[in-house]
């Protein structure tokens, strides 16, 4: 019986230290009180985590369709480290919300894979008001922290191949 052997490599561990970091924000104003909640609870993560006020960007669009389009111009200017989009699609009773819940997820997704620039999705999909108040602060913070996370590590993968 041969034991499999284990290959060296190199691992990055997450790091989840602000400071430096540049961050851009767009949050929709649609379902406002949900947005406000994560946006809050957003701000207060990246700064608990060492995000300077001053490094930080944010913008408000009416909706989650408008997201992408201003995720990709702040993108393009090549001023963030990693940029977070906010809000909620609370389904109603017509196929809309399956629209602009697939469409913004795909946008999102775009941008950061044509600019190389994460993006932490932070846009709530739920069924009902109740199940995105719950979840509201939570994806908020959890935007926070894989923005700051992704940042990281694509500065040290970019650093390890030097």
């Amino acid at each position: 019986m041969t034991v499999p052997r284990t290959l060296a490599c190199n691992q990055f561990e997450p790091v989840l230290a602000g400071a430096g970091l540049r961050v851009g924000i767009v949050c929709a104003r649609f379902n406002p009180e949900i947005g406000t909640a994560e946006r809050e609870a957003c701000l207060s993560e990246l700064e608990r985590l060492g995000v300077s006020a001053a490094q930080i960007v944010q913008c408000s669009v009416p909706g989650a369709l408008e997201i992408p389009l201003v995720l990709q111009k702040l993108a393009q200017t090549r001023r963030f480290d990693a940029l977070i989009a906010l809000g909620a699609v609370i389904r109603g009773e017509t196929y809309h919300f399956e629209v602009v819940s697939n469409e913004s997820c795909a946008g999102i997704s775009s941008v950061a894979l044509d600019t190389g620039v994460p993006v932490a999705n932070g846009i709530l999909t739920t069924n009902t008001d109740e199940q995105a108040q719950v979840r509201a602060v939570d994806k908020g913070r959890d935007c926070a922290r894989a923005a700051v996370e992704m940042a990281n590590l694509l500065r040290s993968i970019d650093d390890a191949a030097r």
